[in-house]
């Protein structure tokens, strides 16, 4: 999945201090989560999660991104 990561800027061209993400990015991590949620066991154990992990993943919000995707 790529990334689309966006620096949001003031005026003077400094850089907030919170990132946002682009929409593009957001229905990435939408689409993710949703065909996570729907792998199997087999599916789930051939990218070494459990169905009590995918779970968890699925059911977070679409802004709630690993912090090296933020980085």
């Amino acid at each position: 999945m790529a990334l689309t990561d966006v620096n949001a800027r003031t005026v003077t061209g400094k850089p907030h201090d919170r990132r946002s993400f682009s929409l593009h990015t957001l229905f990435n991590v939408w689409k993710s989560r949703r065909a996570l949620a729907r792998l199997d066991a087999r599916g789930l154990e051939d990218i070494g999660l459990n169905a009590n992990m995918a779970a968890r993943e699925s059911a977070k919000p679409i802004w709630d991104v690993p912090a090296t995707w933020r980085d």
